[in-house]
């Protein structure tokens, strides 16, 4: 079947539909015994293993009770579609909430999402190649876990990408990952105490407070500029406390898309190394950033820097795919951890990865996400800027911006307006770690930033 195609209802996608509708209108009562799988098939004209099939289908949709050696049994018992109420926008600054909404996706409009659109990758190669993919011959698929450090051929093509970026690291010196946030999940278990004081960038990444919350960690938050985080304020901050670990995003930040200065990145090592604390770089967005742009894992060459990537945001949010790269006795100690808390990562997605960038896909892919990414990104800064908001313009184009609101602005009830509309935004608060008052913002992914409803609600923003 050609990507990209719906896919044509089979016979027994029609005895599905015929027989939970016969249930769910009551022709067919709660207690009813169907007929047998030959007798069914005999009435219905199609082979035993299609009416097992559907009949299987509907024990697993609840309608059906598999009795062994009775038959099939009507529950009377129908998954009913969820109730989509009212988001509720008051929980909009809290961290769970708000990842909820961008998996379960009740608004229609989405500048506040932190992932690309479906879209844009359905239509790129990755449809194609999941449509016509095949596992190359001779190619033996293992059954069991696979190896808890992960794909090995994955792994060294990882090394590989990483040497792009001036990073030098062998195969041992990769951990392959259920993306960036798990990679950082196993870091905070291996390095972290509750009570232990850590550095994160502010405004900083939302879920990986949460993550240092649950951990019961002391968050301190260190002020991110266009060039990266302020080191007067980091100095001010180490000369009250000694963090064990600077959480940040050297490009394309999340959230206000801004990318480390050399000089920055420098002085900023130059830190670590008198204080003695670890960085942690988050590079989500490397794949479609330069590879020449200043990178700390590049400068320290993984000796204080731990450097965790993703496949979630550049190739798709659903093949949960990641790693995390430093020194080979930190990759070890995580590589322990990993194995005691969800024994290996999925061999399956593992090799699929590998095999679309090794067939060249994944090259072609980025190609045309940047472009999408650099046409989008330049329209929102232009558009918003229009309306007399101030955005903050990335130094490479990038996902997101991060747009100042009109001064006295309530976030909330900016929030609550939106959803009326049924769009959804990410507000400013959510991303400062202490959720102290913050001058107002938004964060706006420019995919979605484009589209006419959310380009009027901001006009009337902007115009009070």
């Amino acid at each position: 079947m050609p990507a990209g195609l719906p896919r044509q209802p089979t016979r027994i996608d029609h005895l599905v539909d015929l027989l939970s509708g016969q249930i769910t209108s009551g022709s067919l009562k709660t207690g009813d015994r169907l007929a047998s799988v030959r007798r069914a098939a005999e009435d219905h004209g199609v082979s035993k293993n299609t009416m097992a099939e559907a009949y299987d289908r509907l024990v697993a949709q609840g309608l059906l009770e598999a009795r062994p050696g009775s038959g099939f049994y009507v529950t009377g018992v129908a998954r009913r579609p969820a109730k989509l109420a009212n988001p509720d926008v008051e929980a909009a600054v809290d961290v769970v909430s708000l990842l909820r909404e961008q998996l379960d996706q009740h608004y229609e409009v989405r500048p506040g999402d932190g992932r690309p659109p479906q879209a844009w990758m359905e239509g790129s190669e990755i449809g194609k190649f999941f449509g016509s993919f095949k596992w190359p011959k001779g190619e033996a698929i293992e059954h069991g876990y696979g190896s808890s450090w992960g794909f090995l051929p994955l792994r060294e093509r990882i090394a590989m990408m990483l040497s792009d970026r001036a990073v030098k690291a062998g195969a041992d010196q990769v951990l392959l990952t259920y993306g960036a946030n798990h990679a950082l999940d196993l870091i905070i278990r291996h390095y972290l105490e509750p009570g232990d004081v850590v550095f994160v960038d502010d405004p900083g990444y939302y879920p990986l407070f949460g993550k240092l919350k649950l951990a019961k960690v002391r968050m301190v938050g260190i002020r991110r500029t266009p060039d990266g985080p302020d080191l007067d304020d980091m100095a001010t901050h180490l000369a009250q406390v000694r963090p064990k670990i600077f959480f940040t995003q050297s490009q394309g930040h999340n959230p206000t898309g801004s990318s480390l200065s050399m000089g920055t990145a420098y002085g900023l090592l130059q830190l670590a190394e008198r204080h003695d604390f670890h960085v942690v770089e988050d590079d989500a967005f490397a794949d479609i950033l330069p590879a020449s742009a200043p990178r700390l894992a590049a400068l320290d060459q993984l000796n204080r820097v731990l450097y965790v990537g993703t496949f979630s945001k550049t190739f798709s949010a659903s093949l949960r795919s990641g790693f995390v790269a430093a020194a080979p006795s930190i990759t070890a100690a995580l590589q322990d951890i990993k194995m005691l808390t969800i024994v290996a990562t999925s061999d399956y997605v593992e090799r699929f990865i590998y095999n679309f960038i090794s067939s060249g896909h994944y090259v072609r892919h980025l190609r045309r996400l940047r472009g999408r990414v650099a046409e989008a990104s330049s329209h929102a800064a232009g558009a918003l800027t229009d309306m007399g908001l101030k955005v903050a313009t990335p130094s490479h184009p990038g996902f997101y911006l991060w747009v100042e609101l009109p001064p006295g602005t309530d976030e909330l009830a900016l929030c609550r307006r939106a959803a009326a509309d049924s769009i959804f935004l990410a507000p400013g608060q959510v991303f400062a770690p202490d959720r102290s008052p913050r001058p107002p913002a938004i964060r706006v992914n420019v995919a979605h930033a484009g589209e006419p409803r959310f380009l009027d609600f901001m006009r009337g923003v902007a115009g009070g």
